[in-house]
C-alpha cells in the first residue's frame, strides 16, 4: 500500500490513500489557514477512532445501542521534551450498558491496531529520490 502526499499551497499538506483525499492544514498560529486539522491532530485522532471502531463493532455483535456511548481522549505532554507521555481513553457508556460486558469493552478497545503500533513502533527510513527529467 502506498500514500502519495501533496501541497496544494499555504501551509496545507495532503495525503492520497485507497482513493481518498485527506486533507491537513495549519493553525492560524502555526502561518496555515486552519481550513483542516494538523497532521499532529490526525495522528491523536487516529487513536480515538481506531478504540472507537473496535468499541463499535464490540457492541453491534451484541446488539448493544452506540447512540449514548462517548470516547474522550485526552493526554499530558512531558514538560521537557513538549511530548505526549501519557493518553487517556475514557469509554462513557450509559447506566443501560450491560454490566458483563464492562470489562470486556475495554479489552476489545485495547485491541486497536494504531495502539498497539505505537506500543510497538515500526522503523522508519527516509530517502530522496530525484525524478528523471521530464517527469
Amino acid at each position: 500500500m502506498e500514500l502519495v502526499v501533496s501541497f496544494p499551497g499555504g501551509k496545507r499538506v495532503d495525503a492520497e490513500l485507497r482513493g481518498h483525499i485527506i486533507k491537513t492544514d495549519q493553525p492560524i498560529t502555526g502561518g496555515g489557514d486552519n481550513s483542516a486539522s494538523s497532521p499532529f491532530e490526525l495522528f491523536l485522532s487516529s487513536i480515538g477512532t481506531c478504540v472507537g471502531i473496535y468499541v463499535l463493532v464490540f457492541c453491534q455483535k451484541r446488539d448493544i445501542p452506540t447512540d449514548d456511548i462517548k470516547i474522550i481522549q485526552s493526554w499530558e505532554v512531558n514538560p521537557q521534551t513538549h511530548m505526549i507521555s501519557h493518553i487517556n481513553i475514557e469509554i462513557n457508556l450509559p447506566a443501560t450498558f450491560p454490566k458483563q460486558y464492562r470489562e470486556a469493552v475495554i479489552r476489545s478497545a485495547k485491541m486497536c491496531a494504531v495502539k498497539k503500533h505505537l506500543e510497538n513502533p515500526p522503523e522508519f527510513s527516509i530517502d530522496t529520490r530525484i525524478a528523471s527529467p521530464g517527469l
